[in-house]
């Protein structure tokens, strides 16, 4: 059945979430606050789009295998126009070290293992001229909504209001617009728990903070230059223990480098603020000196970063009621995770078009709502648990790394086991194909968080590194770079 469908924000999970719908037969009108892309290419879009609305807009992005199967198995020509304009494909063979490359034989479901990489820039571009050109989809920028427009409803059926549509403010003009369903993709900033406030719902939510600050800078390769290897004697990312590093290679010679601080680093989450300790951070870090050469790149933005970073699951269904019908929340409006793990644009467009297969198979308001939370609840929140359980140890693994020890604290044998057990895993992937095939499956979002851990062959694997100890392998996971004591010494100096 084709319905009139308001789509609130105009981002990758907007664009996505238009997609899906559309593709149903759905008439979609998308509302975003920022201005359009400029007329140029991607990269023009990079440096003069002002993407108020996407607070990671210039930060690094590698979309992941769930983001990246989905589009290619549903809009193949939207996937050919992204490698036309330099997005590319790391496969994962491409992303073994060479030491496991010589054990590598091919499977069948490495195809589906792959990470497209370029600048979210380039991809959001893309994304949005091939949406406008379905005909079934019309984009409104530059709209700024101020409310809901609501009617009651019987609270024994839904315990909430029925939206019927949106109040506007386009420059100036106020003015008022319905429909039969709107869809808040609007992300991490959504206003929409408070409008449902103002009328009078209460929409609960649960908040875990990732006790970490994140910090990017982009840089470009001179022409003629070649990018390093990813994969040779230092790690081009990895763990110090008291902090994260990575290199996000993009199109066209762009690439970024992300440092992740603790919160409770104050010297060091004040030092990568700055442009100089920035790089003069990732230059004493032997996986990142090779990107840093100055004879052969040039930086291309300022540090840049990440504030407010916290896990939240939002509830629009309670104790079996929908707070809300008609409306739906998909993607960082409703579920956040962690951004270091780069899962939020494959949860968002898989949500989205999990909503359009749950509006297709019914048109009862309060069985949609139902249908909607149960499915996002047995889907996704395995991912927002596998998230904050890594977010958990991350925090554990830094506070003992500040007290001059690799090995976090345990209460009880099951603590013990499972801190073991995880130490063990990361340090059979530097040796084993099979065990890290299984967890790319899980990097990937193409199955439920830690089932490759069924697998008999992995488990074994992983009992047999255990039996090394605690203490090996978690010495495994940190790899070369200066230590903390050095890397505050070097900040002081240099006058941080």
């Amino acid at each position: 059945m084709s319905q009139n469908i308001i789509v609130v924000g105009a981002g990758i999970c907007g664009m996505c979430t238009a997609l899906a719908l559309a593709r149903k037969g759905n008439k979609v009108t998308v509302y975003e606050r920022d201005l359009p892309p400029p007329d140029g290419d991607a990269h023009e879009a990079f440096f003069e789009w002002n993407r108020r609305g996407a607070s990671q807009f210039r930060h690094p992005h590698a979309f992941l295998g769930l983001l990246c199967n989905l589009l290619r198995d549903n809009y193949p020509e939207l996937m050919d126009e992204f490698m036309a304009n330099g997005a590319r494909k790391l496969s994962f063979r491409d992303m073994l070290p060479p030491e496991l490359l010589a054990k590598y034989q091919p499977e069948e479901e490495d195809d589906k293992l792959w990470i497209l990489m370029c600048r979210r820039a380039t991809l959001e571009t893309v994304l949005r001229r091939y949406v406008l050109r379905n005909e079934n989809i019309e984009v409104q920028d530059s709209c700024h909504i101020t409310g809901l427009i609501v009617e009651p409803t019987d609270t024994l059926i839904s315990g909430g209001v029925v939206v019927k549509g949106l109040q506007l403010n386009t420059g100036g003009e106020k003015s008022e617009v319905r429909a039969d369903l709107v869809v808040d993709a609007s992300g991490r900033g959504t206003r929409f728990p408070q409008w449902f406030k103002a009328a009078g719902v209460d929409v609960n939510h649960e908040e875990h903070n990732s006790k970490i600050a994140y910090f990017s800078r982009n840089y470009q390769l001179n022409p003629g230059e070649t990018e390093p290897s990813r994969h040779g004697k230092h790690r081009a990312a990895g763990d110090l223990g008291y902090i994260k590093y990575g290199v996000f290679p993009g199109d066209d010679g762009h690439f970024a480098l992300i440092i992740c601080v603790p919160e409770d680093e104050k010297i060091m989450r004040e030092a990568v603020r700055d442009n100089e300790q920035f790089d003069r951070i990732c230059r004493s870090i032997p996986g990142l000196k090779p990107w840093m050469d100055e004879n052969k790149m040039l930086p291309t933005t300022n540090a840049l970063g990440v504030s407010d970073i916290k896990a939240v699951w939002r509830y629009y269904v309670h104790d079996g009621h929908a707070l809300a019908l008609n409306f739906f929340a998909v993607g960082d409006a409703v579920i956040r995770t962690n951004p270091l793990y780069g899962r939020g644009c494959s949860v968002g467009a898989l949500h989205a078009h999990m909503l359009a297969d749950i509006l297709q198979s019914t048109v009862d308001p309060v069985q949609r709502a139902l249908k909607f939370a149960k499915r996002t609840e047995e889907e996704l929140r395995p991912i927002y648990e596998a998230s904050l359980s890594e977010d958990r140890s991350g925090i554990k693994r830094a506070k003992a790394m500040a007290g001059g020890t690799l090995l976090e604290k345990t209460s009880g044998f099951k603590a013990w086991f499972g801190a073991a057990f995880g130490d063990a895993l990361m340090a059979a992937i530097k040796d084993h194909v099979h065990v890290v095939r299984g967890m790319m499956r899980t990097v990937n979002l193409l199955e439920k968080p830690g089932d490759f851990l069924k697998e008999p062959a992995i488990r074994f694997t992983i009992f047999r590194y255990m039996l090394k100890g605690r203490k090996k392998n978690a010495a495994a996971r940190i790899v070369s770079g200066p230590s903390r004591d050095e890397m505050l010494a070097m900040l002081e100096n240099s006058g941080s």
